[in-house]
């Protein structure tokens, strides 16, 4: 696999959002492609001009993809997440089930979920 491709409409701030929440460096960036590399991965962040965000769990955009990251401690992470841009989703089937992720969406509406052992 090469590269992982989110569309969004604004490129460089959703690759910022992802370098900050994940690490990585950006190693291109144009107006409307936006690659981050982290250990060997390589997420490219590509201008949609008609980009309207999922609406997951239901409606008629299916959230289609979306990222599962790993915390030692959800809850302290939780605030440093929300203040990158994200915002805390309102479905919480983790939550609700007792299982260990809870699912955000990244500043383009994209869902992801901060998930622990």
């Amino acid at each position: 696999m090469r590269t992982v491709v989110l569309d969004c409409p604004d490129p460089r701030a959703l690759a910022d959002f992802y370098a900050d929440l994940v690490g990585g460096e950006v190693t291109s960036a144009e107006d409307d492609w936006v690659v981050l590399e982290l250990d060997g991965w390589r997420f490219a962040f590509q201008r949609a001009e008609d980009f309207v965000a999922p609406t997951w769990p239901t409606g008629e955009r299916p959230q289609q993809f979306h990222l599962d990251v790993t915390v030692d401690n959800v809850d302290a992470v939780e605030p440093q997440v929300l203040a990158l841009g994200a915002m805390k989703h309102d479905v919480q089937p983790g939550v609700e089930a007792g299982d260990t992720f809870r699912v955000y969406l990244d500043p383009a509406g994209h869902p992801f979920c901060l998930c622990w052992d």
